[in-house]
């Protein structure tokens, strides 16, 4: 069984058997004919993901890893709030006429900030401290900027990394605000599965642990049925992930520098309805 499936499971059935309904509060999210999304919650998820012992991809239902590094790098490598940038259509319905997001996500990562070895971004800092600085308890990068957040489409989810180097073993943590379990956990979990594992990369390091915190973890009422569903599968056996290892820039990696190899998932039979 991959561990990812075991860690999405658990945190679904504690979702939906001992979960928190928002059904008598106002809630923001709509579904597409303006029906208000209503979910069960857990406040405060905390999973611990060994990228050592294997890649953690759902094999319950199909994961699409290369639009995942897709988004991952548009965010991480273009710095880019623009979709037109972006190959997959996963932030369409929150872009301008133009393609912008507003002032978010890449673009908080490509801002220069002043440090006294000069200016950095928030990416290029991170992957200088881990090379000049590794025993630094201040590796990280945050998205939540409060003064921009007006000009945001989207307030940041996944907002913050903070990176741990013991030894030569890069760790880090996931902070996430929110999570629409269904649509993003599995997607959020291999997508910075693969960070770590590039950034530990080209610092000579060994990609070690990934600490996934959720304060908001929830199911979207429409959505039961379909996680129901995917909890009556038998899961898979968990790929391996290849990387190419010629690889010492952070900004050379490509959607097939990376190769899951013997992934098989369940396939879902209905389309999964968006709340916007």
């Amino acid at each position: 069984m991959s561990y990812a499936d075991k860690v999405f499971m658990e945190n679904c059935r504690d979702i939906l058997n001992n979960g928190i309904w928002d059904t008598d509060q106002a809630v923001r999210p709509r579904w597409e004919d303006g029906t208000p999304a209503h979910t069960v919650k857990k406040f405060g998820l905390v999973n611990r993901y060994d990228l050592q012992e294997e890649f953690p991809i759902q094999t319950i239902r199909r994961m699409y890893f290369k639009s995942s590094l897709d988004e991952l790098f548009w965010i991480w490598q273009k710095k880019s709030n623009n979709i037109n940038e972006l190959a997959s259509g996963v932030w369409d319905a929150w872009a301008d006429e133009s393609g912008s997001i507003g002032k978010a996500y890449g673009y908080q990562l490509g801002i220069k900030h002043r440090y006294p070895e000069g200016e950095f971004d928030q990416v290029d800092r991170v992957l200088f401290d881990l090379k000049q600085n590794p025993a630094s308890r201040r590796i990280m990068t945050n998205l939540y900027t409060h003064a921009d957040l007006s000009e945001m489409a989207l307030y940041p989810c996944a907002y913050s990394m903070t990176y741990n180097v013991s030894g030569k073993t890069l760790n880090a943590v996931l902070n996430q605000r929110s999570q629409d379990m269904l649509t993003a956990n599995g997607w959020n979990v291999m997508q910075y599965a693969a960070l770590v594992h590039m950034m530990a990369q080209v610092s000579g390091l060994v990609a070690g642990e990934l600490l996934h915190v959720i304060a908001d973890a929830h199911i979207y009422d429409r959505h039961v049925p379909i996680v129901e569903e995917i909890l009556a599968r038998e899961p898979l056996k968990a790929p391996k992930l290849w990387i190419d290892p010629s690889i010492t820039n952070f900004y050379d990696f490509r959607k097939d520098s990376f190769r899951l190899e013997g992934y098989e998932a369940h396939e879902l039979s209905v389309k999964i309805p968006v709340a916007i």
